[in-house]
């Protein structure tokens, strides 16, 4: 995720004024596409309304075909469905003070979102507030409510759940950890507080998936993919730096071929392709309409790929793509 500093305040922090200028250089005019194997017939399936908004974050898929998306500066949760329309589903309620104190971007924003079985919708909220700050809960045709309060002073992002376990997961982009919550809610426990979750000044530990008996996690400012182990107690194993070189990365998601990912690149305007050596390469651009992607997902073979703009402001958007093999 990324703060654009003409649409939601006019003080520029030292970090975003560095990854907006990164941005721009990365999305200079001439972009070819890079649309190759194993992704093809890229077409964007819905745009999202920029002035109300709708900087989609993070999404999460259901059987139906509908998909599930939260609006980072909207504080909202919403609903895309297979023919593209967009319901909105809640919004959370503002801070007392705006969002000015939610550290490191200065506005309040909705982050990671999860789907169970069930249709129940998890998603995090940050507000820089002690009030608001935490994993919330949403069952279907019910009102949003918080289960779980997590630090103010941090940015909850990343969040998955394991159904074995009832348990959901969460990566703190400004902390530097990853927490535990039950999806019956209470407090949560500090799972992983690894040096290799750190910022290096802007946002850290991103992304997360739970696949093959470990924890997946992105770290943004380090461009790095970590695979860490949860042992049979549920404690954490010893951490490892699966891929390296990924600047800008924010979430992924497994192809299913082991552990080959396709990664969201955010400042870049790219999705990569990892290979579970660790070696990448990209395989959609802002050619093929991405604008700082954020999020993606896989249902059977077609990929879906957000795009916020939140550095681009001109076309946050919905792209399709389809996975071949």
């Amino acid at each position: 995720m990324f703060k654009n500093t003409y649409t939601w305040s006019k003080t520029a922090t030292a970090a975003a004024v560095v990854l907006t200028a990164a941005a721009v250089l990365a999305a200079t005019p001439g972009v070819a596409s890079a649309l190759s194997a194993p992704l093809s017939c890229a077409r964007i399936a819905t745009h999202f309304d920029l002035a109300r908004h709708q900087t989609p974050e993070n999404i999460a898929l259901a059987p139906d075909g509908s998909a599930y998306v939260t609006f980072a500066a909207a504080r909202q949760d919403a609903r895309i469905t297979p023919g593209g329309s967009t319901r909105i589903l809640a919004t959370l309620p503002a801070p007392a003070d705006g969002g000015v104190h939610t550290p490191v971007l200065g506005f309040a924003l909705t982050t990671g979102i999860v789907r169970a079985h069930d249709g129940t919708l998890y998603f995090l909220y940050a507000t820089g507030t002690s009030e608001l700050t935490g994993l919330w809960r949403l069952r279907p045709g019910g009102t949003p409510q918080r289960i779980a309060a997590l630090p103010a002073a941090g940015l909850p992002n990343g969040l998955a759940l394991d159904p074995r376990t009832r348990s959901l997961y969460v990566t703190d982009s400004v902390l530097g950890t990853i927490s535990s919550v039950p999806t019956t809610g209470g407090t949560p426990r500090t799972w992983s507080a690894a040096p290799e979750l750190a910022s290096t000044g802007f946002l850290g530990a991103n992304g997360l998936k739970i696949q093959g008996g470990a924890l997946w996690v992105t770290n943004l400012d380090q461009g790095t993919v970590l695979r860490i182990p949860v042992l049979r107690d549920g404690r954490v194993g010893r951490v490892q730096t699966w891929a390296t070189g990924l600047a800008g990365i924010d979430d992924f998601v497994f192809t299913g071929h082991g552990d080959q990912i396709l990664a969201a690149l955010n400042g870049p305007g790219e999705v990569a392709l990892v290979q579970p050596d660790g070696a990448h390469s990209t395989v959609l651009t802002a050619a093929d309409g991405l604008q700082n992607p954020t999020s993606i997902a896989l249902r059977g073979d077609t990929a879906y790929v957000l795009s916020a703009a939140y550095v681009t402001a001109k076309d946050p958007n919905l792209l399709l793509a389809h996975l071949n093999g």
